[in-house]
């Protein structure tokens, strides 16, 4: 498309909202393309936030001493059947990175222990890894997972040909982050659990996107986010922790729980269930988060998952074909996200990064629309994260795409 042609373009109409859009706050005139960077919370959820939050501002002793205990404790006891777990084996954390300080701050690395990584790893958890490697004098290994990618075992052959029989811990990412990919995460912990190697998992997108049953899974750890597919306020995670590696197990905060045992509750509870005075109420909603997301539809979260799934499976066909580019993973490897390349014309002579691309602004100045682009691999090419929660539509896609057109660098 020449220069002309793309100036005398009209600019696209806004797509009309899905119907369930207005049970989020999202502001009008915008196309939200992002769910997976910090989820979007319903309102009837922030609703239950702010009653709870009068709630204890009205009787803070009351709130945060006396009832605090079983407060929290229901809240588990629901996430806890969500994700498939005991109640017995999970905390509450405020984030799946603080999950991963904890888990690693509570390992005694040894000089030449291995720490096994992907390349598809989220870098605020390579740096948990980095920082305790240099901490611990253990060595940082990465296995090179490609992308464009064609099937899952070339992830599984990427890790367990990097195992050696001085790999302590395995970090694997259940649905990464830039490249969007679902990790065929029950076949990497069976083989690294196989050969003695424990393994973290950062689900940071898969609650609420993927069906979870991690006592069956079996990991040695698992830390995931509540506020991204759970749809859940701000500032709530949790961590699962296998009974035997449970007893050295430090929160990234250590506060009362540490000299102080609740009848009722484990040592491990203990110490993570407190971490000082902060608000709470984000955990306290995760249940009706939960109930919120699954009465959209009659068969529930099931289906909601679904939805979402086929819309961005959907989606993704339809911007490749309009974009004139490939695939770069099966439609097996994705969930409620999908990672695709922009067009070639976005590749020449690629200028300096920035924290936000330049046309990713234009998206949003220009056009209302919030979807990341990002550069991965080596070289670095230029590549686009679309997420589908329920409040989007397929129109809002075919949008991006024009939008996209009428920007393409020249």
């Amino acid at each position: 498309m020449s220069v002309s042609q793309t100036m005398k373009m009209k600019k696209p109409r806004l797509p009309a909202p899905s119907r369930f859009r207005r049970l989020w706050g999202l502001a009008s005139g915008t196309v939200f393309l992002n769910h997976g960077s910090f989820g979007a919370c319903p309102k009837a959820v922030l609703d239950v936030q702010t009653r709870l939050r009068r709630q204890m501002e009205a009787e803070l002793v009351q709130f945060l001493w006396r009832r605090y205990d079983d407060l929290v404790d229901a809240a588990r006891i629901a996430v806890a059947k969500f994700v498939g777990a005991s109640p017995k084996n999970l905390v509450f954390t405020t984030n799946a990175t603080t999950g991963v300080n904890s888990v690693l701050r509570s390992i005694d690395f040894k000089s030449g222990d291995e720490i096994l990584t992907t390349s598809h790893d989220y870098n605020a958890c390579r740096n948990v890894l980095v920082e305790t490697a240099c901490r611990t004098r253990a060595k940082l290994v990465v296995a090179g997972v490609p992308f464009p990618i064609k099937s899952e075992a070339q992830v599984l052959d990427a890790v367990l040909e990097r195992v050696t029989r001085r790999t302590r811990l395995a970090m694997l990412d259940h649905v990464t982050s830039s490249t969007a990919l679902v990790f065929p995460i029950q076949q990497l912990v069976r083989e690294l659990e196989r050969r003695g190697v424990e393994t973290l998992v950062d689900g940071a997108h898969a609650a609420g996107m993927l069906p979870l049953n991690l006592e069956k899974l079996g990991a040695s750890y698992y830390t995931a986010n509540l506020h991204k597919w759970t749809c859940a306020p701000k500032g709530v995670a949790f961590l699962w922790v296998r009974p035997d590696k449970q007893d050295k197990m430090q929160p990234a905060v250590i506060s009362h729980g540490n000299n102080r045992s609740r009848p009722g509750f484990s040592r491990f509870q203990d110490r993570f269930d407190w971490a000082g005075t902060f608000d709470v109420t984000p955990w306290l909603c995760v249940p009706h988060a939960i109930e919120f997301m699954g009465s959209l539809f009659t068969g529930g979260w099931r289906e909601l998952r679904k939805r979402n799934h086929e819309l961005v499976v959907a989606a993704r066909r339809s911007l490749c074909r309009q974009l004139d580019v490939a695939p770069p993973c099966p439609e097996n490897m994705l969930g409620s996200m999908a990672t695709l390349p922009l067009p070639s014309s976005f590749q020449k002579k690629l200028p300096p990064s920035e924290k936000i691309e330049r046309e990713q602004l234009r998206l949003y100045d220009d056009y209302g629309i919030e979807v990341p682009l990002m550069r991965i691999g080596d070289p670095e090419r230029r590549y686009l994260r679309i997420s589908a929660q329920i409040y989007n539509t397929s129109a809002d896609f075919d949008y991006l795409a024009v939008a996209i057109q009428q920007i393409t660098p020249h």
